[in-house]
């Protein structure tokens, strides 16, 4: 007999996470590039079309990295409709939610549940996955929307890990709370309500 995997319940608000030029395009793109732009790309549309909250975090990097503002590879890669569902938030740390003001935006927009999406899978993903959950939100962080690069060999100590199974191991380490096994196919999107008073996740 076969069973059907139930739906996914939809989501309100989508994180898209650190999706720049460094990370997705040139010689420092993470494996795969091709399928992570692909599937964000999907999640945000269908987002959009939806009315969902569109979150777009940029990453501030020091200067003489990769990311350093300004630089052609700190430009966020997916083209923004800016809005007020639609917003940019630069970052200046793993955590999305630190020193930004994500918390409040999403406290505003009255945010029950998040997907999570882009780079990287083990740093800025998993940390801003990590606070929305324990800010309150169901967290969405599908298998197939994150990436990260390959973890390289410690001789003596550790051979490299690819880039695949340290993005699977750092979703699952988010714990039971979060669903991490469901496709980018699989997520679907419903407009935020603006809260008409506390929140989960309101906090700052």
């Amino acid at each position: 007999m076969i069973t059907q995997t139930p739906p996914l319940p939809p989501v309100d608000t989508l994180l898209v996470v650190d999706v720049q030029s460094a990370f997705v395009t040139g010689d420092g793109a993470v494996p795969d590039a091709a399928r992570l732009v692909d599937r964000t790309a999907g999640l945000i549309a269908r987002a959009r079309a939806a009315g969902a909250l569109v979150v777009h975090l940029q990453n501030d990097g020091p200067p003489g990295a990769e990311d350093e503002p300004h630089t052609p590879g700190w430009e966020l890669h997916h083209p923004v409709r800016p809005g007020p569902a639609e917003v940019v938030l630069r970052k200046p740390h793993d955590d999305g939610f630190r020193d930004t003001g994500l918390g409040d935006l999403l406290a505003g927009h009255g945010t029950r549940a998040v997907a999570v999406c882009g780079v990287m899978s083990e740093m800025c993903v998993q940390a801003t996955a990590r606070t929305a959950l324990a800010r309150g939100y169901r967290v969405v962080v599908p298998h197939d929307a994150h990436a990260t690069q390959d973890c390289p060999a410690v001789p003596g100590v550790a051979d490299a890990v690819p880039a695949a199974v340290v993005s699977r191991v750092a979703a699952y380490a988010l714990g039971s709370d979060a669903e991490v096994a469901a496709p980018a196919a699989a997520v679907s999107f419903v407009p935020a309500a603006p809260a008409a008073g506390p929140v989960r996740g309101s906090a700052t």
